[in-house]
């Protein structure tokens, strides 16, 4: 059987004696298993003890980074000057605050459109692989193609959105002036405004959108309030 072993331990083992070898490692391999059951116990009964409360402190390290004072800064960066904030901070609410100085005429705002936006919503704002910006009477069409005309709430957020994100190969490189202009072109063309009207921070507010009154305020606060 010694013989067996030692020749096995070198060589394949035939199927006939392979059950020989395989007895004889078993003891050798549940030894091995109780050692790392033991193991881990250890390990697990030292970390839990080191967890609990010793004398009425805490031995974690989280609790003590808890009770450092926080730090007046962390080093990184620096303060955004007042011209980078500036830049940064454009938008425009429904009441109008945030409206920019400048002006704009609606056909100034139809030469700028077909060279900046028409490639993306077709000629005059209607069509163009990006949708409509202009209503139609399409009477092919199941609903209405939701535009500023027929969709948008306030005429103030939409400067807002074309001076934010238009065009959208190169958003916020339009200047003020050119998105008033574009502003009271895209009006005129949904027949908001007369195409002599000048738009600007003072008379845009003013501008009543045909859809304003299909937008209701979210004023719910929960519970048996919510509408």
């Amino acid at each position: 059987m010694e013989n067996t072993a030692r020749v096995e331990s070198r060589y394949p083992a035939p199927i006939s004696l392979y059950r020989v070898v395989t007895s004889e490692r078993k003891p050798l391999l549940m030894k091995k298993h109780r050692y790392y059951s033991w193991l881990w116990s250890a390990l697990l009964l030292v970390t839990l003890e080191g967890c609990l409360p010793a004398n009425g402190k805490e031995r974690t390290l989280a609790a003590k980074m808890d009770t450092l004072p926080w730090p007046a800064s962390f080093g990184l960066g620096r303060p955004a000057t007042q011209a980078e904030i500036t830049r940064l901070d454009i938008d425009v609410r429904p009441d109008g605050k945030g409206l920019p100085a400048g002006e704009g005429k609606p056909a100034i705002g139809e030469v700028i459109f077909a060279t900046k936006c028409a490639a993306c919503h077709g000629v005059g704002g209607i069509g163009g692989p990006s949708g409509s910006l202009v209503s139609t009477s399409d009477v092919t069409r199941k609903r209405p193609e939701k535009t500023i005309g027929n969709y948008w709430p306030y005429a103030t957020t939409v400067f807002d959105y074309i001076r934010r994100a238009m065009p959208f190969s190169e958003p916020g490189s339009l200047t003020n002036e050119e998105v008033y202009n574009l502003t009271a072109y895209l009006l005129h063309a949904n027949g908001i405004i007369d195409e002599t009207a000048t738009i600007n921070a003072r008379t845009l507010p003013k501008v009543v959108m045909p859809a304003r009154n299909l937008f209701v305020s979210d004023d719910r606060t929960g519970g048996p309030t919510i509408k």
